[in-house]
């Protein structure tokens, strides 16, 4: 008997060099009787366990660990759920969350569910809940406060400038960065050129808590935007739509790894539902998807408007002889895709909370830190254009998201791979 007691989702490496997931279970009991089942290594605390995927998931097949829905069939049964809200629904909700404000920081607890239900899915935030918020110095998640009313800013402001503790300073300046207008960029741009004694016990500047907000300012405090004011999402649908395409397998290889390259993104923005990225004329992003997961601080490319995307060689921090590569199944499921551009636009933070969205546009939902490159060429702030969760795209491949970056003034972008 085995048991295992995991409360994240687990990447594991299977013999036949497969890859699958085992999510959310308490305990796990097997015996190993056949030799023609697939064995999953894994560790969990530094132990190593063994365990057999026996089940499937009733609606998309993948093979599992337990019965009952896989953990993306969950997470999309419940995102409907949410959409699906009636304005009563949503207003009951929002009135939970002003009364129990404090709970909004314990993603246990159902308030914080309710709060990402109403931003996320509908757009929905009240100045009351804001107002609420402040009084009771509750200072994250950062986006209660985004585009929040003067009095609510300059209530973050007045706590930023009394406070002593370090983290609750970083917490602050987050929620001025979601705030975001004017006189936050004056504050934050003020920290930066006269720290406070605490800015010694943080990692970062103020200008990289702007970033939180999706902007940024330069030495002169001019404002520098760093997302897109509206967001689509990438959803499974049979269509012959190619505003938006997702893994197209190329012939040509990488240096490091021999494995072949992908157009992971091809973007039309001739399409009506591209116009907000402002850019006239087509983008292919290409990378090694086995190596693009190893470079740091990220692989770059650089795409003509005629829709031609080249990977830029040699991906820093990746090995000149990469052992490592996608096999066939990785590359043929990832190839098989029925990701589609969205008919209807999204709400601009439809993707900051979940595991299991692709966007184009819009805000991130960061696995580890908000991470905005500086252009290869020109060294500016790029610009967040999309995130691909890996295990949307294929559970053969890895885990963790691909973020994209662009800089459309050099024609270049960037790709950069985070994960638990």
């Amino acid at each position: 008997m085995l048991e295992i007691k995991c409360k994240i989702f687990v990447l594991v490496h299977i013999k036949f060099n497969l890859i699958k997931e085992i999510t959310h279970f308490d305990a796990v009991e097997t015996e190993i009787e056949s030799e023609g089942l697939y064995y999953l290594n894994f560790i969990v605390e530094e132990r190593k366990c063994l365990f057999m995927l026996q089940y499937h998931c009733p609606d998309c097949g993948r093979l599992i660990g337990y019965k009952g829905l896989c953990w993306l069939c969950k997470a999309d049964k419940k995102r409907t759920e949410a959409l699906n809200l009636t304005k009563e629904e949503i207003e009951k909700m929002q009135q939970y969350c002003i009364e129990n404000v404090e709970k909004l920081n314990d993603m246990g607890e159902p308030e914080s569910t309710y709060f990402w239900n109403c931003l996320s899915y509908h757009h929905i935030i009240s100045e009351e809940l804001q107002r609420a918020a402040v009084k009771k110095e509750v200072y994250y998640p950062y986006e209660i406060y985004y585009k929040a009313p003067e009095d609510v800013r300059d209530g973050l402001i007045d706590a930023l400038m009394n406070c002593t503790d370090a983290q609750t300073a970083g917490h602050l300046m987050g929620c001025l960065a979601m705030q975001g207008d004017d006189r936050a960029l004056e504050v934050l741009f003020e920290l930066k050129k006269n720290p406070r004694e605490w800015r010694k016990n943080l990692y970062v500047d103020s200008d990289f808590y702007a970033e939180l907000g999706g902007w940024r300012f330069d030495e002169d405090r001019r404002r520098i935007q760093i997302n897109y004011p509206k967001c689509y999402s990438l959803e499974k649908k049979i269509s012959d739509d190619k505003a938006i395409v997702i893994g197209k397998i190329r012939e040509d290889t990488c240096p490091h790894c021999k494995g072949k390259l992908v157009d992971m993104l091809s973007i039309d923005t001739s399409d009506e539902r591209l116009k907000f990225l402002e850019i006239n004329g087509k983008i292919t992003v290409t990378c090694c998807p086995s190596c693009v997961m190893e470079a740091y601080p990220a692989a770059f490319g650089s795409y003509d408007f005629d829709g031609t995307g080249n990977a830029i060689f040699p991906y820093d921090g990746v090995a000149k002889q990469q052992e490592y590569c996608w096999n066939d199944a990785a590359y043929n499921e990832l190839e098989k895709n029925e990701l589609k551009l969205s008919d209807i636009e999204r709400p601009v933070f439809f993707g900051a909370n979940d595991w299991d969205i692709a966007t184009i546009g819009g805000y991130a939902h960061w696995i580890q830190d908000c991470n905005i490159i500086n252009c290869p060429d020109c060294k500016k702030p790029m610009r967040y254009l999309a995130q691909l969760p890996w295990d949307i795209l294929t559970i053969n491949g890895g885990d963790g998201s691909l973020y994209i970056e662009i800089c459309p003034d050099c024609k270049k972008v960037s790709l950069h791979h985070q994960q638990t």
